[in-house]
């Protein structure tokens, strides 16, 4: 076969290719006297035509010859292997390779599967697994070309929490009220922001992102509402606030809880009459920004105790979505973890292929305090770090002791359930006390008791 025809994933004709790879100058076992129905093997004897093969045509499946090579040859081919992430490749090796145990754990950590040459016998079984190879390659192709749709947003997931923030944010999208994100540290919620903007009618204009706890209380109101020339000692020129380059897109406000009680008034009036004065002038400017909050405190108590206004909380609280910790998403840790392996191996020089089963199991048992935002620190440095083809617990900085079986006694089984009974019907009916008490089956005052007992008074904030 001439290696140097122009190849395709699959000809009219319904072949599909795969690519050989063959290092060796001369092998008895050659699999190019066998006939491949449905099949088309495009041979390549060198490492650089393989590599450019792979990258100019992305085949999805390939077969690669290890056996009679030398440890250069050896290594070329892993190399080689470890270039396409969608390709699945199927070892060629004989018999007396897979005595040796380094070779045996190699093939299991880089192959989908392997065939003892010579095939005789087994060249229906080749055919076979190259056609479940394919196929799976084939949804790996579509899942990443989907994925690559929330390349902006990092918003993935399939859990239940994650279903319903997704409903959420289509609902809250084309609607120009306020939102308000709530969410522990590093759930995701300017992701939240940014996914609702760029569904929103207002996805033209710019999103505009302010930490109102980064900034001192000396800049902020400059930062938010922008000066006029001579404001103050250094304003040589006008400039405009973050509000108003927000014009016609939207404004995200991050930790809103830290901004000083002195600016909150100034928000408010935003909110009301959609104009902002710029520091040291006089003139009202009218700016068209839809308002997005977020917070990890509890805003309500923040009321209670004086430290943020009520009347400008209910103006941002018009709509709410509450962000899951990881724990709670825990159905998604494993395909989080392998999305932002695929993210980040296009920033790294990197060897490493994956995630190793420990790997996986480790991160599933993890509680994940810092929730995404510790998730993405630990796999960037285990691609940095890592000196294994696959990612281990230790490069993840986790144990991968098994977890010791704790047993509840029944007083604690009944309270666990309990509770969660009634975290579930208050995340249920949006945090309502009439719902939630008619869901339980339970009376208001049963209820109100059942939320004192687990202190679970920040999850409530309608009557």
């Amino acid at each position: 076969m001439n290696p140097n025809t122009q190849l395709t994933q699959r000809d009219d004709g319904g072949i599909r290719k795969a690519l050989y790879v063959d290092l060796a100058e001369y092998h008895p076992s050659n699999i190019d006297n066998f006939q491949f129905s449905d099949w088309a093997l495009d041979r390549v004897t060198s490492p650089p035509r393989a590599k450019a093969c792979i990258h100019a045509h992305h085949y999805l499946v390939g077969l690669v010859y290890l056996s009679h090579l030398s440890d250069i040859q050896r290594q070329q081919a892993m190399e080689i292997v470890g270039r396409e992430y969608n390709t699945i490749w199927i070892a060629l090796v004989e018999h007396n390779d897979l005595l040796d145990a380094n070779f045996q754990r190699m093939i299991c950590a880089n192959f989908y599967d392997y065939f003892t040459l010579p095939l005789d016998n087994s060249l229906d079984y080749l055919k076979a697994t190259l056609g479940h190879a394919y196929g799976i390659a084939l949804l790996r192709s579509l899942e990443s070309q989907g994925i690559n749709e929330y390349e902006q947003t990092e918003m993935v997931g399939a859990s239940e929490h994650m279903r319903r923030v997704f409903n959420e944010i289509r609902k809250v999208a084309n609607v120009n009220a306020p939102v308000m994100i709530g969410g522990d540290t590093g759930t995701g919620k300017e992701m939240v922001a940014r996914a609702i903007h760029q569904r929103s009618n207002r996805n033209d204009g710019p999103f505009i992102a302010v930490n109102c706890g980064a900034l001192p209380d000396t800049l902020i109101h400059a930062e938010l509402f922008g000066y006029e020339k001579g404001a103050f000692t250094g304003a040589y020129k006008r400039k405009i606030g973050r509000i108003e380059a927000a014009q016609n897109g939207t404004i995200f406000l991050d930790e809103i809880g830290d901004l000083p009680l002195e600016l909150q008034v100034y928000l408010l009036r935003f909110l009301e009459q959609r104009t902002i004065e710029r520091l040291g002038g006089n003139e009202s400017h009218r700016v068209n920004a839809r308002v997005i909050a977020a917070t990890h405190i509890d805003l309500e108590k923040a009321v209670e105790e004086g430290r943020f206004r009520e009347d400008l909380y209910y103006r941002l609280n018009v709509l709410n979505i509450d962000m899951p910790t990881l724990a709670e998403r825990y159905e998604d840790i494993e395909l989080l973890a392998r999305y932002f392996f695929k993210k980040f191996s296009h920033e790294y020089e990197t060897q490493v292929k994956g995630f190793s089963s420990q790997a996986i199991e480790a991160m599933n048992k993890h509680s994940w305090p810092g929730n995404i935002r510790e998730m993405i620190n630990r796999i960037r440095r285990a691609m940095v770090m890592g000196e294994n083809r696959m990612i281990t617990p230790s490069d993840l900085g986790l144990s991968s002791s098994p977890v010791q079986l704790q047993v509840m006694s029944l007083d604690e089984a009944r309270n666990h359930a309990e509770e969660l009974a009634v975290k579930s019907g208050l995340h249920y009916s949006h945090h309502n006390i009439t719902k939630t008490a008619k869901i339980l089956g339970v009376s208001r005052v049963t209820l109100y008791r059942l939320i004192d007992k687990y202190d679970l008074k920040k999850n409530v904030s309608a009557p």
